[in-house]
């Protein structure tokens, strides 16, 4: 049998790196007096760069709370120089508005958000991202609240699994895909990822030809289902956009074409009605030097948005 290592990796030797790092601070050009929102903080890497580059304050939200006690541990060295600068948040990023609100923010000098699911997570097997390694059927980005993948799993019907399949992961395949998992759920033969993963390699195909993994597919629709990743991710923009002082930037960094559609497709009509001006009008790639460092980081893509006066 063919072992998954024979496709291209995107696991374990990426570099736990915030991606595109210099273009962030470039489009948002941080100042000692400013306030900038990390809607997806992660470990920190984006968050410390631009306090590094001058930014006054930062807040850091991730609805991940693993990653936030990641970085405050891993920010601890620089304690005294964040002190006071740097606030992290557990919340969904779709909550900025409630977070600023809270704090009794009206507007900001500018807003970061790099969209999907961090290198450490897909790392921790623990965590169920991985279909490189065992781990329990998770996935789940906040681990207090929602279903699970295996709760997801044990209720959704063939019909509709094909079809988050075909939607979210774009998998040609994905009838016979869902069909294979729904058969060896009801065996009793999905009790962790690496099952999962044999499942849908099996029913995918594994041939030669194939540049990544064959369950890479099913895995990311899997994932963005379990945390209703694409629902209000619009929304969430325009009030990004909103939350903004005239003249501040909006950032975004997606990884996934589904992703980067619904970002293109806001700016655009945004901009159309005269609320931005399109800073990016093609998105910002990672270098070949950054794709070697963390092969992660080659679907990247950034885009940029500046409110109007």
């Amino acid at each position: 049998m063919t072992t998954p290592g024979r496709w291209r990796s995107l696991g374990s030797e990426a570099r736990h790196a915030p991606v595109l790092t210099a273009e962030v601070v470039s489009m948002l050009s941080p100042r000692p007096g400013g306030v900038y929102v990390d809607c997806t903080v992660g470990l920190g890497g984006h968050a410390a760069a631009l306090l590094a580059a001058g930014a006054g304050r930062v807040i850091g939200l991730d609805r991940d709370a693993g990653a936030l006690d990641q970085t405050r541990e891993r920010l601890a060295a620089n304690a005294a120089s964040t002190a006071g600068r740097l606030e992290l948040v557990h919340a969904d990023y779709r909550d900025l508005a409630s977070v600023l609100e809270t704090r009794g923010i009206t507007a900001v000098d500018g807003v970061l958000a790099d969209l999907g699911v961090s290198s450490w997570q897909l790392d921790d097997a623990s965590r169920g991202f991985s279909f490189r390694n065992a781990g329990p059927l998770d996935m789940r980005m906040d681990r207090s609240r929602g279903r699970t993948l295996g709760e997801w799993l044990a209720s959704v019907d063939e019909p509709t699994l094909a079809g988050v399949i075909r939607d979210f992961g774009e998998e040609r395949h994905a009838r016979r895909v869902a069909a294979a998992i729904v058969r060896a759920r009801d065996a009793g033969r999905l009790s962790h990822t690496a099952e999962l993963a044999s499942v849908v390699r099996r029913a995918a195909g594994s041939g030669r030809w194939q540049r990544i993994d064959p369950a890479t597919r099913t895995f990311q629709a899997l994932r963005i289902a379990v945390n209703d990743e694409l629902t209000g991710l619009d929304t969430f923009l325009e009030r990004a956009v909103a939350s903004l002082k005239a003249r501040a930037r909006l950032v975004v960094i997606a990884f996934h074409s589904l992703e980067d559609r619904v970002v293109k497709q806001t700016f655009r009509r945004l901009a159309t009605a005269g609320t931005v001006s399109l800073v990016t009008r093609r998105p910002l790639t990672t270098s070949d030097e950054e794709i070697a460092l963390n092969p992660r980081a080659r679907s990247a893509r950034l885009r940029t948005v500046e409110r109007a006066a």
